[in-house]
This record gives C-alpha cells, sequence and structure tokens, in this order.
C-alpha cells in the first residue's frame, strides 16, 4: 500500500520543527510508580463514532492489566478543548486524553502531559512527520494514533437523477463549480455542494491548491495576504453567491454535514474520519462514495493531520496512564482502529485494513492523498490567531465582507498574533 510520501512527511516535520524550536518550559511527570492496587483511568475522546473501538482498545489493555479500568469520557470537539482547559486549570483533566496539533505546544509547554519517551513507544513505528508533531523540547508527549487527510464525498443518487458524471481523479474546480450548479435545484431545496466555512475540511485545502499558504513553514507570518489565499477563499464564497450552496446563515442555522446527511446537498468535503460515520447511517450509507479532490491551478492537495494519545503529568496514576497511552497507539491498538474502519491508523503498516474495512467505498483516495499533502496550519499558540481568522471570515462568508477586503484585514491581525509569540 502506498505509504506516507516524503513529500508530505518533510512538510509537517518542517512546519512542527519551527514551533518546537521556540522557548518553552518543561514538563513536570510527577510520581510515575504505579499505584499497585485497583485503578481506574478516566480516557477522554471527542468522536463518538470511534467510542467502540476505543472501548475494544480499552477491554484490550485491561486485559494485559487487570487491575486498572479504563473510563471513556466523550466531550464533543465543538467544546472539548474548551472543557480541557478548564480542567487543566483546575487539576481535574482526564488521565489520558486525546491531543491535537493546534493544542499541542500549549499544553505541552505549560507541564501538564507526561513525556512518553520510556513508555515503550517507538518513533520508528509512525510516520516522522507525526512524531514531530507531538515532540516538544527534545521530548515526545504524544503518541500518534492516526492520521486524516481529506476528500470530496458525494450522493449517487443526486448526481443520477440530475444526469451528471460522479467525482473522478483528475476533476478540475471548474469541473467541481460546474456540477455543483448541474445538482442545484432551488424548487427542491437542493444545492450542488455544502461551501461551509470550515478550514481543514475545505478552504486550507483550497488556499494549498491555489499554491498559497495559511502560514509560513516555520510557523512565523501569515500567508493570508497573498493572491493564492484570496483565489482559495474565492472558490467558497462563489460557490455560495452562486446559489450552489446553502448560505451561511443556512449553514448556521443547520450544520452544513447535516444537509449532506439528509440528501439536500449532493458534495461535502470530508475528512476520513467521516467513512465508518456514513457507513453506519442507514440513511445514505449504499447512495453515496467518495472521490479525490477537485485540482486548482497548483494541484489537490489535501491537509494532513493526526491525533495523539497523551499522558496527564498531574494524574495521580501517572505509569498507569504513560503506559495506556502507548498502549492506545500501538500495533494492537491499530489494528482495532484499521478493522474496524474506524480511522486511517499511524501505526506503521497498518493502514491497508482501514481501506479494506469499508470495500464499499474508495477509501484509497485517503491513502493516495498523502503524496501531496501539507501540513495542518499551526504555531505556537494557534488558538490566537483561529480565533480571528473565524471571526474575521464569518464576515466574509456572510458577504458583509468583501474577500479581498477581510483577508487583508485577516492577514494583518493575524501577523500581530504571531508577532506577539516571538516576544
Amino acid at each position: 500500500m502506498p505509504r506516507t510520501s516524503r513529500r508530505a512527511l518533510g512538510a509537517l516535520a518542517a512546519s512542527a520543527a519551527a514551533v518546537l524550536a521556540l522557548s518553552a518550559c518543561s514538563s513536570s511527570t510527577g510520581g510515575e510508580s504505579s499505584s499497585g492496587g485497583d485503578v481506574t483511568l478516566s480516557y477522554a475522546i471527542w468522536d463518538e463514532n470511534q467510542k467502540p473501538a476505543m472501548e475494544d482498545i480499552a477491554a484490550a489493555f485491561e486485559k494485559e492489566n487487570p487491575n486498572v479500568t479504563i473510563d471513556i469520557q466523550v466531550t464533543p470537539y465543538k467544546e472539548y478543548f474548551t472543557k480541557l482547559q478548564t480542567a487543566a486549570t483546575g487539576g481535574s483533566a482526564a488521565d489520558v486524553f486525546w491531543m491535537n496539533g493546534p493544542n499541542f505546544q500549549l499544553y505541552a509547554s505549560n507541564g501538564q502531559l507526561a513525556p512518553l519517551d520510556d513508555a515503550g513507544v517507538d518513533a520508528a513505528d509512525y510516520p516522522q512527520g507525526l512524531i514531530d508533531l507531538y515532540t516538544f523540547d527534545g521530548k515526545l508527549y504524544g503518541a500518534p494514533k492516526d492520521f486524516d487527510t481529506v476528500a470530496l464525498w458525494y450522493n449517487k443518487a443526486l448526481f443520477d437523477a440530475a444526469g451528471v458524471e460522479y467525482p473522478s481523479a483528475g476533476w478540475t474546480w471548474d469541473d467541481f463549480i460546474a456540477a455543483a450548479a448541474a445538482l442545484t435545484d432551488p424548487a427542491a431545496g437542493q444545492f450542488g455542494v455544502a461551501a461551509s466555512q470550515y478550514g481543514q475540511e475545505n478552504f486550507y485545502n483550497s488556499i494549498a491548491q491555489a499554491g498559497g499558504e495559511v502560514i509560513s513553514a516555520d510557523g512565523t507570518e501569515s500567508g493570508y495576504g497573498s493572491p493564492e489565499a484570496l483565489a482559495g477563499i474565492e472558490l467558497w464564497t462563489d460557490l455560495i453567491e452562486a446559489g450552489s450552496s446553502p448560505t451561511a446563515q443556512q449553514m448556521t442555522d443547520t450544520n452544513p454535514e447535516d444537509f449532506f446527511l439528509s440528501g439536500k446537498v449532493a458534495m461535502f468535503q470530508n475528512g476520513s474520519w467521516a467513512a465508518i460515520a456514513y457507513g453506519d447511517n442507514a440513511e445514505i450509507a449504499d447512495s453515496v462514495d467518495v472521490a479525490p479532490l477537485p485540482e486548482g491551478p497548483e494541484g489537490n492537495q489535501s491537509v494532513i493531520h493526526g491525533v495523539g494519545n497523551v499522558a496527564n503529568a498531574k494524574s495521580a496514576h501517572v505509569a498507569e496512564a504513560k503506559a495506556f497511552a502507548a498502549f492506545a497507539s500501538g500495533e494492537e491498538a491499530a489494528k482495532i482502529q484499521a478493522e474496524t474502519g474506524t480511522v486511517i491508523p499511524a501505526f506503521n503498516g497498518t493502514q491497508q485494513a482501514w481501506v479494506d474495512a469499508l470495500p464499499q467505498y474508495e477509501l484509497q483516495v485517503y491513502i493516495d492523498a498523502l503524496e501531496t499533502a501539507v501540513p495542518y496550519p499551526v504555531s505556537k499558540n494557534t488558538s490566537a490567531w483561529t480565533s480571528i481568522e473565524s471571526e474575521v471570515l464569518s464576515q466574509v462568508w456572510s458577504g458583509a465582507v468583501a474577500p479581498k477586503e477581510g483577508l487583508k484585514d485577516l492577514a494583518e491581525q493575524m501577523q500581530a498574533a504571531l508577532d506577539a509569540e516571538q516576544e
């Protein structure tokens, strides 16, 4: 099977290495000795669709460690990091929890995470770019759990009814736009695409496809002031203006994905994590499939990212927490994730089982996307500028501010935030 390309991993590594060069304090691991008695570890995750696989992983760990019980706690992603920040500040964060690239450095630099270098995590078992992503100040704090890319899901029934050919490799932005228009039926309340204000799923990809970048490789300069970034944003705002997508207000009132799930939108870009959810959804399971992203002026690049399992440095059971974080990202756990079609596991050599788990879908497109993938944009304090990004772009998506004007404002505000990180 295709492996993560040197180009994709090199980009991830460069992005991570640049921000890791910034100075920060080391974390303290506290007591590392095993408690010896019965232990309950809380495990915080954000995806209900992945809970069954996490339960299987927990059961496998409990079988090997009969004195340990894993309590899985699911918080929707929208509230996850707000809740985590509050819990971490108050000293009540879960013993083991999911982490992502944009938030990792803040937690690692504030001493909230226990290093996993001595927990049995072998860096050679994972794509180097993900190891770099979860390394801070020379120590590994996150065990790579999975990775994800983005592709184009489509409703075959709506395509067939409109007489439009299915998306395929080599599809261009022009093909995408034309299909969206042809699949739109105002009388039926049907749209060609949901042009949502989603970064990872939509405009981070299109900006790269236009030849631009959201942030420089060293994490110090905004890329939003470029013509390429403007083209990547206008791909989506033009679709809304043309009526081929629900309006920003409609996508605020109703989750954009719900339009797709209810058959009111024909195309929806989504990450590889969506495969199991769609396969389990009786309403759409047999009527959807997935294709590569359409090609822009410079290609059809997808953003690549990955979740990491981390251990709470302040846990009362640090040794057990570190052991479970390592196990939940190990080979046995990876096989569980792959064979159930849950996510693409990060553990090398286990990804093909994920593709094979849901043969009704062309999931190979997610693996193939690694060849030209670009890193998820991060900096030392990513949330400082993504909040600005969300606020400014919401005005652009609504039509209250022209894209060119909005991106000029965004570039200036984001640069100020990035400059503040260097002080």
